[in-house]
């Protein structure tokens, strides 16, 4: 821990003389030169899509048709346990068979806080605000279908990721596509291919904690953060005028401290986070949404024709598709397989059980968070086509607040930070548990991790949104390529395992857990 705050107090000390020596506008400027091209380079590669294949076919991005695709396989092919098992996982959640003698970190409930403080995050607030600004209301309705289906893609890999998990003698679990992919696909008689698909999936993890984990969260929290506090302390006068990277480094100071305890500290604070940010944030936006009350009606009109016409849209249908569809596939993460690395620590020895808490997320994320976000901005009328760089983003959905109560952007703020500093901890779990797979369970690896992890947020605070959304797009989306392989290999033992399952719910083999009071 010394180590960790004695480095952090560095970073910080090293950029404040950094700055002293030069403007903000520089630094900002010098971040962006470098980053920029990086992220063209990595979403260009990620991003091909089917025209680039076939001129004739629409411009749908490749590894959204593989993600969804998958999803709706998976959906029909286990029997719709997104519908059949809703109500289950909710007992399970509620803590009706836990047993705290299970092997295993956390409860049922702190790891779908875990998972959901990883997947809800300013992707459901700055996404959405984006997808509907470009892809018209109609993107609302492909987020809300992409969400359902992805309930299962979801159970799918977190079943596995329990299944394969490992353990260790001081009771540190390690799981995730990285163990599953490598182990389950040797059970089927393909090692070499599992190694292979093991050790993408863990590059590309890290990537994606880099990017989505921290670049864009902590981006997007900084400018919204920092253009409250502008607006408070003197407009284009203030101190804070042009300096998000003094947030960024406030922000990687706490994460630091968070991150010190791993995985347990991590879903302590997710625990207590998650039901907070929610509350705030799904209670404004309800009062921003009946404030509205007699547009409801309407909204919902706009959504479901605009999901099929893309009317004003430029490129129609497929426009509105491409807007909607990446946009739920960031947000809640479903078929990439990270989430599985959370649940994996559960206690429990039924991994359908934890598979049937996760495809709560999805619910949660997509289908509820995602909704009400896309209904503030449609019912305020704040999307912009053309909005771009500051004006685009988290900015789109402060506006909307706005609109109704002048003060309640301040109330954005703070969910804002809860929400991005919720996912920059999770995702370090992720990134971390997935560099120490490739690297080894050691103190160096570890340290080097949490060090790289804390010097990204403070880049990503000063970098702009454009290259940060795809930088964080092409390295979360990308872990999709391996993992829906491995999850269709190993689909069958999935099913065989749910089917089991719900046949001892029904018969009452599977009882509920008597806690002595």
């Amino acid at each position: 821990m010394k180590r960790l705050l004695a480095s952090l107090f560095l970073i910080f000390a090293g950029a404040s003389a950094a700055v002293a020596q030069s403007t903000e506008k520089t630094f900002a400027e010098s971040v962006n030169e470098v980053m920029a091209p990086i992220s063209d380079a990595i979403s260009s590669v990620i991003f091909f899509t089917l025209q680039d294949i076939i001129p004739v076919l629409p411009p749908i991005p490749f590894i959204v048709i593989w993600l969804v695709g998958g999803a709706i396989f998976f959906t029909f092919y286990m029997g719709f346990p997104n519908l059949r098992g809703f109500k289950q996982s909710i007992k399970i959640v509620k803590g009706t068979y836990d047993n705290p003698s299970d092997p295993g970190e956390v409860t049922h409930f702190q790891a779908l806080t875990a998972a959901v403080s990883g997947t809800v995050g300013l992707g459901n607030i700055a996404g959405v605000a984006i997808a509907v600004s470009i892809g018209g209301p109609g993107a609302t309705f492909w987020m809300i279908l992409a969400g359902f289906f992805g309930m299962t893609s979801k159970f799918v890999e977190c079943t596995l990721g329990v299944k394969y998990r490992e353990i260790d003698q001081d009771g540190v679990v390690t799981g995730g596509p990285m163990l599953y992919l490598s182990k389950g696909l040797a059970n089927h008689g393909l090692p070499n291919l599992g190694k292979i698909l093991a050790i993408a999936a863990a590059v590309i993890c890290i990537g994606g904690a880099y990017g989505a984990g921290a670049m864009f969260q902590v981006n997007q929290s900084s400018t919204q953060f920092t253009n409250e506090l502008v607006a408070l302390t003197g407009g284009a006068e203030s101190f804070f005028f042009g300096r998000p990277w003094l947030f960024g480094m406030l922000f990687a100071f706490f994460v630091g401290l968070v991150i010190i305890g791993g995985i347990r500290q991590i879903t302590h604070v997710t625990e207590f986070l998650v039901p907070i940010m929610a509350t705030i944030y799904i209670s404004a936006s309800l009062v921003v949404i009946f404030s509205h009350f007699s547009d409801i009606p309407a909204a919902f009109g706009q959504i479901f024709a605009g999901a099929f016409t893309g009317e004003g849209i430029q490129g129609g249908i497929i426009g509105v598709l491409i807007q909607g569809l990446p946009r739920a596939s960031f947000s809640n993460e479903a078929g990439l397989g990270s989430a599985a690395i959370a649940h994996s620590a559960a206690k429990t020895k039924e991994p359908v059980a934890e598979g049937l808490v996760a495809l709560l997320e999805p619910f949660i994320d997509t289908v509820v968070i995602c909704t009400i976000t896309a209904l503030v901005v449609i019912l305020t009328g704040s999307f912009d086509p053309n909005a771009s760089g500051t004006s685009a983003g988290i900015a789109l959905t402060s506006k909307a607040f706005a609109s109704v109560i002048d003060w309640f952007p301040y109330i954005l703020t703070v969910a804002v930070v809860l929400f991005a500093f919720s996912t920059s901890i999770t995702w370090f779990y992720y990134g971390q548990r997935s560099f120490l797979y490739l690297f080894g369970n050691n103190k160096a690896a570890d340290f080097a991790f949490k060090l790289s992890y804390l010097c990204i947020l403070i880049v990503g605070s000063a970098m702009s949104l454009a290259p940060v959304m795809d930088m964080a797009d092409a390295l979360l989306l990308a872990m999709g390529f391996p993992n829906i392989v491995g999850l269709f290999i190993m689909r069958k033992e999935v099913k065989e395992m749910l089917q089991n399952y719900m046949e001892r719910v029904k018969s009452g083999a599977i009882k509920p857990y008597i806690h002595n009071e």
